[in-house]
């Protein structure tokens, strides 16, 4: 949904809170970029307090900074910040995957598959968008089957920092048949009931995600015109 569509007022701050994540995610909002809680408003058309209170959510989980009375701006895309961002996705991912194979059914199992699938779909199609929900469709399955909330609230509040890159970067992260194949395995190697070799798979992908990353820097695809 864009930006400048109106705001219904029923659970305000979170949904001012999801569209301007979002925004920043797709790179509406672009990483150095100043934003006026006034102007957010008026975009909006709301009034200035929950887009200050969904500001103080965003800065709490990164995606915003903030100099009191100075400015507030969309955080850059920082390679440090990244690199440990991507650590404890991957330690939170295996995690997830060692705790939830043991008691994963067939209908997780059928889950991954359909989500995978509809990634596959998205991939050819270009659709980065789709792409990422279907991906995020396909962790969260042992992520729930893991029944760990403090471990899903962590994953939620990270996955915009990695997702700022990947849909930026869509064909050169995503696009290949690379991670279509990850997925496959992972299948596999839950349904065998292998918990420690499906952590270890999953954390071979995510690394392999980093050294993409890292080399996108290397070759600075990531510097941005800090404006407004």
């Amino acid at each position: 949904m864009s930006l400048d569509s109106p705001v219904s007022r029923r659970l305000l701050s979170d949904e001012v809170f999801h569209r301007l994540r979002d925004s920043i995610v797709r790179g509406e909002l672009v990483p150095g970029e100043k934003v006026k809680d006034g102007e957010l408003a008026e975009r909006l058309g709301l009034s200035r307090t929950p887009v200050r209170e969904a500001l103080a959510r965003l800065a709490d989980i990164g995606l915003v900074e903030a100099k009191p009375g100075v400015y507030t701006r969309i955080t850059t895309l920082n390679r440090r910040d990244v690199e440990k961002t991507l650590a404890v996705l991957r330690s939170l991912d295996q995690l997830a995957i060692e705790t939830a194979v043991p008691v994963m059914t067939e209908q997780d199992l059928e889950g991954m598959r359909e989500a995978n699938r509809d990634f596959e779909q998205a991939v050819a199609a270009n659709d980065t968008t789709a792409a990422l929900a279907a991906d995020d469709r396909f962790h969260a399955v042992p992520i729930s089957a893991a029944d760990n909330p403090v471990l899903s609230r962590i994953v939620e509040q990270l996955h915009p920092q990695i997702h700022r890159i990947l849909y930026r970067k869509f064909s050169t992260l995503l696009g290949g048949r690379n991670t279509i194949e990850h997925h496959d395995q992972l299948i596999d190697v839950c349904a065998g009931g292998d918990a420690r070799a499906a952590a270890e798979l999953s954390g071979q992908h995510w690394s392999e995600l980093g050294g993409h990353i890292n080399q996108l820097f290397d070759t600075n695809q990531f510097a941005e015109a800090a404006t407004g």
